[in-house]
């Protein structure tokens, strides 16, 4: 586990750290209270892989797919509230198999346990909020 502290200003520490550590593909779980950041460093990544225009939260269409400038995809899901089962039943498990990172706010336990039982490469970041307006953010891999 790698933990990073850092401010709004200091998120690229974060990204910087994800690129070096994580595959050209890979499922990241994001875990954070509402309002911890968990968009906030989704819009960080995109920006690093030249993603430009607005990257907003899935909060009603679940999935935002974007395209960067060099190639590299994200893909953005909120899964509040949704359960494991309605996920797979709503066909979004095959969205995995695109190439790029996947971001998942609000990803089940579940989720995260079948998603690697089935040999895919799975991150999580637990974000909480620290001291002078930091974050604490928690990268396990």
């Amino acid at each position: 586990m790698k933990e990073i502290e850092a401010s709004l200003d200091e998120l690229s520490k974060v990204v910087d750290y994800l690129n070096k550590t994580l595959p050209s593909n890979a499922i990241v779980f994001l875990r954070g209270d509402l309002a911890a950041g968990k968009t906030t460093l989704t819009q960080a990544i995109a920006k690093a892989k030249g993603i430009v225009g607005e990257v907003t939260s899935p909060t009603f269409s679940l999935q935002q797919c974007y395209e960067g400038n060099n190639g590299e995809n994200l893909y953005h899901y909120d899964l509040y509230r949704l359960e494991h089962e309605e996920f797979m039943q709503m066909g979004l498990f095959e969205e995995f198999e695109k190439s790029g990172w996947h971001m998942v706010e609000w990803g089940s336990d579940g989720l995260k346990e079948f998603l690697e039982s089935v040999g895919y490469n799975v991150a999580m970041i637990e974000i909480e909020p620290s001291k002078n307006n930091s974050r604490d953010y928690r990268i396990t891999y």
